[in-house]
């Protein structure tokens, strides 16, 4: 099964993440998506120190009315820094049926050179890299120069493709600009977020108090 892994923190979870994870679907002819809330980032501190358990059920009730998008809690589970090269191992290990795909905004890539064990990550997953339309730069510009020679282009698929067999394919998506930051911010001199998040979520915030 082509199994697609979104992280994030989802401090909170909005209609980009849905949007993107939607394109890759489609684009990637995948069977899901699993969204992925991240326990404690390696590159930034986590806003608000809204707790992975507030993320995580922020996350389950944004997809109930997703059918092809589940959660996991791998990353709380496993408790510590979340670095996406061990949850990529974990799941290869505990799913080898499964052909993941995971997916990584633009301005992430650039910097994945800064990733633990980056190379690792081409040597378990397909890469997907999502863009606005028109996005000018090539994929492989941003590669390290360590992994550059590693990729090859395959002009069946019109991607690159690292040795180990796994592709490095760019999706461009065509979601509007939302920011887990600006609703934080919204939300904290008590604005309208509708329309930016799911209902489902905004009554979670409210219940539970988050963000105020």
């Amino acid at each position: 099964m082509r199994i697609g892994l979104l992280g994030g923190t989802f401090n909170p979870i909005h209609f980009g993440h849905l949007h993107i994870a939607e394109e890759v679907v489609k684009s990637c002819n995948l069977a899901q998506v699993w969204f992925i809330p991240t326990c404690k980032p390696p590159h930034k501190q986590l806003a608000d120190e809204i707790s992975f358990a507030n993320r995580l059920a922020m996350v389950e009730v944004a997809l109930q009315d997703y059918p092809l998008f589940f959660s996991s809690d791998i990353e709380g589970r496993r408790g510590g820094t979340s670095y996406s090269v061990e949850t990529l191992e974990q799941l290869t290990a505990e799913y080898p049926q499964h052909e993941f795909f995971f997916i990584m905004g633009v301005d992430s890539f650039k910097e994945i050179g800064l990733w633990k064990n980056y190379t690792r990550l081409f040597e378990l997953a397909h890469i997907v890299v999502t863009a606005r339309p028109g996005f000018p730069d090539s994929l492989q510009a941003p590669l390290p120069v360590a992994i550059v020679d590693r990729f090859c282009y395959d002009s069946d698929s019109k991607n690159l493709r690292f040795d180990t067999g796994f592709s490095l394919i760019k999706v461009a998506h065509t979601c509007r600009n939302i920011s887990s930051t600006e609703i934080r911010q919204q939300l904290s001199t008590n604005r309208d977020i509708g329309g930016q998040v799911p209902l489902p979520v905004i009554e979670y915030i409210r219940a539970h108090d988050l963000y105020s």
